[in-house]
């Protein structure tokens, strides 16, 4: 079964799964970029999901969250990487998850989003 994190990256428009590393992480893409990127554990429970971030929101929320931290092996500005251990919520969760998906749109060409927005899914 799929995790309820999983789904909800896949539910945003253009959003796809990959898996340039291995099996770890789930890579989550729009149009070929990076939004997230998911480690689970053996039953498909989400344990750490590491999100693109401004640099002055992620300093925010790593000092409000302790399971906020500066994205593992990745550009410690831009990202975060959270543990996923019940302490967010999962509003909170889709809150960062919307924001990274916002962040990594918005670099994409006008074109891209345009065709992106006028799809229905």
């Amino acid at each position: 079964m799929r995790s309820p994190l999983i789904a909800y990256c896949l539910s945003k428009k253009a959003a796809s799964e990959d898996y340039p590393f291995g099996p770890l992480p789930i890579v989550m893409k729009v149009e070929g970029k990076m939004f997230a990127l998911i480690t689970t554990t053996a039953g498909e429970k989400v344990s750490h999901i590491s999100l693109k971030c401004d640099p002055v929101i992620a300093e925010n929320l790593r000092q409000q969250h302790d399971v906020v931290q500066p994205g593992y092996h990745l550009n410690k500005k831009h990202w975060n990487t959270v543990a996923v251990d019940g302490s967010l919520t999962e509003a909170d969760l889709h809150d960062m998850i919307d924001h990274s998906y916002d962040l990594v749109l918005k670099s994409l060409p006008k074109a891209q989003r345009v065709a992106i927005a006028q799809r229905l899914v």
